[in-house]
């Protein structure tokens, strides 16, 4: 099923987790899988995919897959019955940041702000950011320092300046909210 074994140690072109294996799909080995992208089957559009465990990342040979329900569903070369999709379940799916689409002028992925410092315009550190929310009306920075801080990632209004290569997000923000 997998080869190319071996962790993702290129800090140049870094592996993003993109879905996870939630358990088997029937008794002929097909998996079914939750996507972490905005669309379930827009996992489909990344070829390879690579599995992980503990930051071990192998490539696999993807058989077919297709969207179903809310998820998809795969059948994966090597694995042929319901065992042994059963022992794949909780693992990581991931494609290498190379193989994402560029992002335009104001536009990030969720993946490049994890870990950034968020500073106030008043010089405050708020800490980092922890993960992010989809509200529906916009997502929402959530950061950890001295206190949890949920700030929305509003580009011009709130969110003053992003440096992917500073690693530090700059906001108009109280820290009172």
């Amino acid at each position: 099923m997998p080869g190319d074994a071996g962790s993702n140690g290129d800090t140049r072109d870094p592996m993003l987790v993109m879905g996870r294996i939630a358990g088997p799909y029937g008794i002929c080995g097909w998996v079914r899988i939750t996507a972490f992208t905005e669309h379930p089957a827009g996992l489909l559009d990344y070829v390879p995919w690579y599995f992980g465990r503990h930051g071990d990342w192998q490539s696999v040979d993807v058989r077919e897959a297709r969207a179903h329900g809310k998820g998809l569903v795969a059948q994966l070369a090597g694995c042929t019955d319901r065992d042994a999709a059963m022992a794949l379940t909780g693992t990581e799916i991931g494609v290498r940041r190379s193989q994402l689409p560029a992002v335009g002028a104001d536009e990030y992925y969720w993946s490049d702000l994890i870990g950034l410092q968020v500073i106030t315009r008043e010089g405050r550190v708020l800490g980092t950011v922890d993960h992010l929310l989809e509200t529906g009306a916009n997502d929402v920075l959530v950061i950890r320092g001295d206190r949890e801080y949920l700030v929305p990632f509003l580009i011009g209004r709130v969110v003053e300046s992003v440096d992917l290569d500073s690693r530090i997000i700059r906001v108009d923000w109280d820290t009172d909210y």
